[in-house]
């Protein structure tokens, strides 16, 4: 029996990609226009995860704090710019909001699963809380996105609900509620999905990973079941957060609901 991982040289790497080639095969047989976004994203898929895996390389020598907090940071910054760009119909000036919430649900999660679940040693271990709150930030961050974009829709669908409750002399957190409630929903189901089926229909990335370098199959099970509760609490935590913190910006100061307009 093996023990570690099976090294994949340039020469499989290349045979991998004939994959791709297939795939384009099929575009140009069918007329899918689809050859040039898979040869970009081929491309980008490569250069992108060949300079990650130079990154962490450097990252995982240095070893220092601050710069360990400074790439967490970063991908931060980045999943709130991501995942607005996901979002179509949304009032102007979220990013700060959504920052805020994509903060707050990957420092919670990320430093509660390194520090008081696998007790890592010291506190700051890149190979630990880069690749935890990578997984935490890219899972959460399509969570966070559903939820935001069906907010605004609902909101527009229901906006002579919403207008009548204003009327009436409601608040706009008592005219949100119900596409509050929604969005929830939206953003939290396809986790609870996800943890539905798993084990089922396919083995997760991280039990994956882990087989493959040959950890016991129990031990990477746990993991596996510890990556999957962060994950949906990111998700709850970050669409809970983010919806709570952009509702108002469907109302002007005097309460009065401007997602009706053409420029959304």
């Amino acid at each position: 029996m093996s023990t570690g991982t099976i090294n994949i040289g340039w020469l499989e790497l290349f045979l991998a990609t004939l994959f791709i080639v297939g795939a384009g095969v099929v575009s140009i047989a069918m007329s899918l226009g689809l050859l040039r976004s898979l040869i970009i994203a081929t491309l980008r898929t490569y250069l992108q995860l060949i300079a990650l895996g130079f990154a962490l390389t450097w990252i995982f020598r240095a070893h220092s704090v601050w710069i360990v907090l400074g790439v967490f940071l970063f991908m931060m910054l980045m999943t709130a710019q991501i995942l607005l760009k996901r979002i179509t119909h949304k009032p102007p000036n979220l990013y700060l909001s959504t920052f805020i919430a994509v903060f707050l649900s990957g420092v919670v999660v990320t430093f509660s699963v390194t520090g008081l679940i696998i007790q890592v040693e010291p506190w700051y271990d890149p190979r630990y809380v880069l690749t935890i709150g990578g997984m935490i930030l890219g899972n959460s961050m399509n969570g966070i996105a559903l939820a935001l974009e069906r907010l605004f829709d609902d909101m527009k669908k229901r906006a002579a609900e919403v207008n009548q409750a204003l009327a009436f002399g409601g608040t706009p957190w008592e005219a949100s509620l119900p596409s509050i409630r929604v969005a929830l929903n939206a953003g939290l189901t396809p986790t609870i999905n996800s943890m539905s089926a798993v084990g089922l229909v396919s083995i997760p990335g991280m039990m994956t990973g882990q087989l493959l370098a040959n950890a016991d199959p129990i031990e990477a099970a746990k993991y596996q079941i510890v990556v999957m509760l962060m994950v949906s609490a990111a998700t709850a935590l970050g669409s809970m957060c983010s919806v709570y913190l952009v509702y108002k910006r469907a109302f002007d100061n005097e309460w009065r609901f401007t997602l009706m307009g053409e420029h959304l």
